[in-house]
């Protein structure tokens, strides 16, 4: 019988609650702002750390995952009889994470040989941020519950990901510009004219799509740009990050325009928000251009 043990990081944006429901072990990014050292999801809330990131003259800075804390859950799992690992994690390009999770499996099966045959360990690229791998992950553990199998499971995530386009919005362009986001000329000009620009993240890339004129025209901007790409009747879930308003608009908009409500709606969280911004709208879905 499979035993499947399901991992992810915190910049999934799966909260403690989920994270507890769900039996997933997540792995908390850690964060330096100034000369304080926070866990994202642990030491500070969401809301609270917006306020220290609006507080900051700097971009925080986010560390990676390190080989050794993989092993040593590895090690863990192992020795409670799991027989398959699913972790899905973030973009590999966005961080040493990936590739220190890579590591970590090679270092495991050389300390334990005779695991090889007894827990199969599969690594997943997300090839995006936040909810966008946060959600599979959870439908995986459903999946599970219902009795369906580990190539079952993986073979979902897997489409999920192929198929997957975020495109958000950060409402003020200063995070973006120091992070490298957006040339800085083209952050000076946009914030003189009130332009947003709106985003799109699929396959590892995040790219300027359009700009919207304007605060008002941020949310029928990215209901335009999702309505021209969703596939007819797939789940998607909308984003938000400071202001409980923008999160309401966006999910009110999508669901008269696809005629159902999102999955859920997600509050950003530290890992997003320190290189984005604290106010942020955007929605996750499935495009149908997707290769």
């Amino acid at each position: 019988m499979e035993k499947i043990k399901f991992i992810t990081d915190s910049a999934s944006d799966i909260s403690l609650e989920d994270e507890k429901e769900y039996g997933i072990t997540v792995l908390n990014y850690k964060i330096t702002v100034g000369d304080k050292g926070y866990v994202s999801r642990i030491d500070v809330s969401n809301r609270q750390y917006y306020d220290i990131l609006a507080a900051s003259p700097e971009i925080p800075k986010t560390s990676q995952i390190f080989t050794h804390e993989f092993v040593d859950l590895f090690e863990d799992i192992y020795s409670q009889g799991y027989t398959h690992v699913i972790m899905t994690l973030i973009n590999r390009e966005a961080s040493a994470t990936f590739s220190n999770a890579e590591t970590a499996i090679s270092d495991f099966y050389s300390d334990h040989p005779e695991a090889r045959q007894r827990m199969e360990i599969k690594l997943i690229d997300s090839r995006n941020y936040t909810y966008g791998y946060g959600y599979p992950v959870i439908e995986g553990v459903k999946m599970a519950d219902r009795g369906m199998s580990y190539d079952e499971i993986v073979k979902f995530i897997e489409d999920w990901l192929k198929h997957l386009v975020i495109y958000f919005v950060p409402y003020t362009l200063k995070y973006a510009k120091k992070s490298g986001r957006i040339p800085g000329a083209v952050a000076v000009v946009g914030e003189a004219l009130g332009i947003k620009p709106i985003m799109r993240i699929y396959d590892h890339v995040i790219a300027n799509s359009v700009m919207a004129r304007g605060e008002k025209r941020v949310v029928p901007t990215l209901v335009d740009k999702t309505m021209s790409e969703i596939i007819e009747g797939t789940p998607y879930i909308t984003l938000y990050g400071c202001e409980d308003k923008d999160g309401d608009a966006i999910t009110k908009a999508m669901t008269e325009a696809v005629g159902y409500p999102p999955e859920k709606c997600v509050q950003i969280g530290p890992i997003i928000s320190s290189h984005s911004g604290p106010r942020v709208a955007g929605v996750v879905f499935q495009s149908k251009f997707a290769k």
